[in-house]
């Protein structure tokens, strides 16, 4: 089954993995504002960055994904925003008249970016409290703080657990297919089994071999970082 639909699993697994990388990218961008958002001196912003990462982080992703898809909408927009020049060239569906895909980019960004945040303070956590000290004593702003001395280094610390929070968004990148993300991995295998009668047990081997494919590259490169890391300490 897996050989006749070969086609069908390739172009799922493209498609996920198109959507992936737009999530992640989209992620670890949130997630970083938030992050600084977290640890800035101002208290609004530290409430604002608090509440986001207590909601997201506690609220389950397919509530998270229902707003994004049918919430959305009700208030009137398409997420056009998303349809940046270029990069719907690259990824046509971004740019198509039918938004689910770019509800659920946003959907898994949102939610992925809760945890970027938690990633990135605990990293910001590892660098020594003289570190920033020190640039304050020679006149470096906040902003320059940040910029020059701590994220450089809080990147470093925090890469294993970011990379542990990528993988976990690819696995939850599954839930997309239930709401509309036609060409997904998961919602492939789903049409396999209802509409050309096949059995569910090698179709769901088929989706979990391809979320490996994604995944287990990922886990590898992370634990040769954190042997890596292991040496230089």
């Amino acid at each position: 089954m897996l050989v006749d639909h070969f086609d069908a699993f390739a172009g799922g697994l493209w498609n996920t993995f198109q959507y992936c990388v737009i999530a992640a990218i989209g992620a670890l961008i949130l997630g970083a504002v938030v992050a600084i958002f977290r640890i800035s001196p101002i208290p609004p912003l530290r409430w604002v960055g608090t509440a986001y990462v207590t909601v997201f982080r506690n609220v389950p992703l397919t509530i998270v994904f229902f707003f994004s898809a049918f919430g959305l909408p009700a208030l009137g927009s398409n997420a056009d925003f998303l349809k940046i020049p270029g990069l719907d060239q690259i990824v046509p569906r971004l740019g198509t008249d039918l938004p689910f895909f770019r509800f659920a980019v946003i959907g898994l960004v949102v939610y992925t970016a809760a945890f970027v945040c938690e990633a990135l303070r605990s990293g910001v956590n590892a660098v020594a409290a003289g570190q920033a000290e020190a640039a304050r004593a020679i006149g470096l702003t906040f902003t320059q703080n940040l910029r020059y001395v701590v994220l450089p280094q809080a990147w470093k610390a925090a890469i294993v657990p970011l990379g542990s929070v990528i993988i976990a968004m690819i696995k939850n990148s599954a839930i997309a297919a239930f709401f509309g993300v036609l060409g997904e991995l998961t919602y492939r295998g789903y049409n396999l089994i209802v509409e050309d009668n096949e059995p569910a047990i090698p179709t769901f081997i088929g989706i979990a071999i391809g979320f490996l494919i994604m995944t287990i590259p990922l886990s590898l490169l992370l634990d040769r970082v954190e042997r890596q890391r292991a040496v230089t300490r």
